[in-house]
């Protein structure tokens, strides 16, 4: 169970997050369509699990390698805008959410 807090703190990382992607980091996902789909926050608010849903499923490997390695000036672009909500700004863990490829999958086995 997340407590209001986490659950305040996990939408705003996602809205900042998300825009942010729009905005400055689109070499980072170069060639893919990117969205951030959940964020789940640790109780004590210093790490932040991003789930990622990207678009085509073959550039995933690349544009995961690429988020892992823009990490840390995503974070600190992350701080900058959220800088004044929150006093510790998360550690950012960078996970695949391939739920809509599986609802696809299932999708095609029903037909």
């Amino acid at each position: 169970m997340d407590s209001v807090r986490q659950n305040k703190v996990s939408r705003l990382i996602q809205k900042e997050l998300s825009t942010l992607m729009q905005q400055e980091c689109k070499e980072y996902c170069a060639g893919a369509m990117l969205s951030i789909t959940s964020v789940r926050v640790s109780p004590d608010l210093s790490y932040a699990k991003i789930y990622v849903s990207i678009f085509p499923s073959a550039a995933t490997e690349n544009t995961m390698n690429s988020l892992e390695s823009y990490n840390k000036n995503i974070r600190f672009l992350l701080g900058k805008k959220v800088g004044k909500q929150l006093r510790i700004i998360p550690e950012l863990r960078f996970f695949v959410d391939d739920s809509l490829d599986y609802i696809e999958k299932i999708d095609t086995l029903l037909k």
